[in-house]
Parts: structure tokens; C-alpha cells; sequence
């Protein structure tokens, strides 16, 4: 809080099976001003099991007709890859960290010095892997998704009992793409309020609107997923944002960061120089001592160096204590 948004540039499985293209989104982040790029640790093994039930294949969305086993397989992250993508993003002075599955991959990373852990949306009743996280002692960042207000609290709970190291909560649709019409950015000071830490938002929904207006409600951090080119294909494509569009939305999320400024002063406007523009009474026509004024010698115009438009009604009717000259601002004198 009191500081720019923070925006997390999600590669997840856009790397498309090519470190080479990992790579090349980790510099397309950084070149778009992103403070941040996130991986996702896992295995299909880690994740689920290779059966053949009903229950383990998606029947909507992007990745219809695929089994779960099929697209973590497909979307995952090689974990030999890490090393050599954090050693990038430190060369390019930007943060990178990852989100943990398991027990394994939460050590792994700290392994890697990662300097945070995400939690997943999906993943924010899993108490365990929260714990194990935490034990960790640096920041985690949890995404709430469908978690409802006892969830959220308990997950919250775990994190502040096994570290003082720092929490954020992001607000979060799980649809994939979301529609910004079910994004309920409302809940954003909601969440800051219950819970007392920064709060932000996991944007899947297609384009920037949504993510940048959520810097006006109090979003703190703003997580998107990057891609090279949506054409070109990938787990995420659909709902990522290309290098350009990311720019954009670094620059109008700091834009809208940077209007909302401090909270306006209204007693202390009267040093402002723009009050000069102002109507105030002036002499229209000269005046002799001792002559009444009158709508036909003073009036209400711009600059503002003269008595308030409001005491107008009072001036009328009264005497002139001196000779006074045509554009002249009338005052108590």
C-alpha cells in the first residue's frame, strides 16, 4: 500500500514446451514494465491421476475434450527449466517467483530463493500446502477464486500463524476467460477491509479494462498472463495479454494509480493559483464617492481579486467610500 501497483506478468504454460520461448517472455515482460514474471511448479503426477473417469476430463472452456493429467502435462512448467528462467529475470531486474503445488515444489523453490510463494486459487483450501509454504517465511501472495469468506479467513489464519514474513490476497474469477461482467471488482475493498492486507486481483478476463479498473477500488497488485502472440497457440493464449497490450497495461494501471493521489485538501484551496479565474464583483463603470452601487456599475466577472460573487446582494444599494475607477475589484475597503 501507499506504493505504485505491482503487476505479475503470468507466464504459466504459454512457453508452449520451448525454453526459448520461456525465455523470450520472461525479456517481453521486463521490456513491458512488468515488476514481476510467475511460473507455476508442478507435474501432471503432482497435480493428478492419469484415469479414466468422467470426473477427470473438462467439459468446457479452452481446454474442453482434455483429460486434467492431458493438460498439466501439456501446460507445465520442466522444473530444469527453472533455474536458467530466474537467473533471467534477475538479469533483466525483475522479480520472479512461482506457485507451489505440493510439499516438493514449495521446497524446491525455496531452494531457488525464490522471494515469495503464490497460492493458487484452486489450491487456497489446501491447509498443508499452505502450512508448508509459510514455514518458509517470506511473503505469500494467495488467490481467493470460488473460496468462500471461512475459507479465505482459515487459509489467512494458517499464514499468520507460521510467518511474519508478509501476506497479500488477490481477488479472482476462475473462469478461464472470465467475463468481465462476473468480475464483482467490488469485492476488492471488501477483502481490504475484512482482512486487513494488500489486496489485488488474478485477471482472466480478455483485455485490460477489467485489471486496470481495479487499481481505482484499491487493487494493489494486478496478476495477467502474458503471451507472445495469441495466434500462436498455448494453454492460456486465449485470455493472455500480448507484450504490447501488457505495456499498456502497466502504463494505465500506474496512470489510474497516479489520479487517485492523496485525498483533496479542501481548506487549503485558497493558495491555489487557478482561484485567480474565478468571478468575483469588479467596478464595470467608474464610480464617484459617495455614489450608490448598483447592477449597472458592478458585477459578477472573472478574474477573482475582488470581493465573493456571494456578497453581491449585500454591495447593492450601498455608498461608495471613495472614487473608483471602471475594472477595479471591489472590496470591503
Amino acid at each position: 500500500t501507499g506504493k505504485k501497483p505491482y503487476l505479475i506478468a503470468e507466464l504459466s504454460g504459454n512457453h508452449q514446451g520451448d525454453i526459448r520461448r520461456a525465455l523470450k517472455l520472461v525479456d517481453a515482460a521486463a521490456d513491458a514494465g512488468a515488476d514481476a514474471i510467475k511460473l507455476q511448479t508442478y507435474t501432471a503426477d503432482t497435480m493428478t491421476l492419469k484415469v479414466d473417469r468422467p470426473e477427470f476430463m473438462i467439459d468446457g472452456g479452452p481446454w474442453k475434450g482434455k483429460s486434467l493429467y492431458e493438460l498439466y502435462e501439456e501446460a507445465s512448467t520442466p522444473w530444469d527449466w527453472h533455474e536458467e528462467i530466474f537467473a533471467k529475470a534477475k538479469n533483466r531486474n525483475i522479480d520472479c517467483f512461482s506457485s507451489p503445488f505440493d510439499a516438493s515444489a514449495v521446497d524446491f523453490l525455496d531452494n531457488l530463493s525464490v522471494p515469495a510463494f503464490k497460492i493458487a486459487s484452486f489450491e487456497m483450501v489446501d491447509l498443508s500446502l499452505i502450512k508448508k509454504a509459510a514455514s518458509k517465511n517470506k511473503p505469500i501472495i494467495m488467490s481467493t477464486g470460488i473460496a468462500d469468506f471461512k475459507e479465505i479467513q482459515d487459509a489467512c489464519n494458517v499464514v499468520k500463524n507460521y510467518s511474519s514474513a508478509g501476506l497479500a490476497l488477490l481477488h479472482c474469477i476462475s473462469e478461464y476467460p472470465a467475463n468481465p461482467s462476473e468480475m464483482k471488482l467490488r469485492t476488492i475493498p471488501g477483502l481490504i477491509n475484512s482482512f486487513n492486507v494488500p489486496v489485488g486481483l488474478s485477471d482472466h478476463s480478455l483485455g485490460c479494462s477489467v485489471a486496470i479498473a481495479s487499481i481505482a477500488l484499491g487493487s494493489a497488485i494486478v496478476e495477467k498472463h502474458i503471451t507472445l502472440e495469441r495466434k500462436s497457440g498455448g494453454v492460456d493464449a486465449s485470455f493472455s495479454l500480448e507484450p504490447l497490450e501488457f505495456k499498456e497495461l502497466v502504463e494505465k494501471c500506474n496512470q489510474v494509480y497516479e489520479a487517485l493521489g492523496e485525498k483533496y485538501d479542501k481548506k487549503n484551496l485558497s493558495k491555489k493559483s487557478n482561484h485567480l479565474y474565478r468571478r468575483s464583483i469588479y467596478v464595470v463603470k467608474n464610480i464617484r464617492k459617495g455614489e450608490f452601487f448598483s447592477e449597472d456599475n458592478v458585477r459578477s466577472i472573472r478574474p477573482g481579486l475582488g470581493l465573493a460573487p456571494k456578497y453581491l446582494e449585500n454591495v447593492l444599494g450601498k455608498m461608495a467610500s471613495r472614487s473608483i475607477s471602471r475594472g477595479e475589484p471591489l472590496t470591503w475597503q
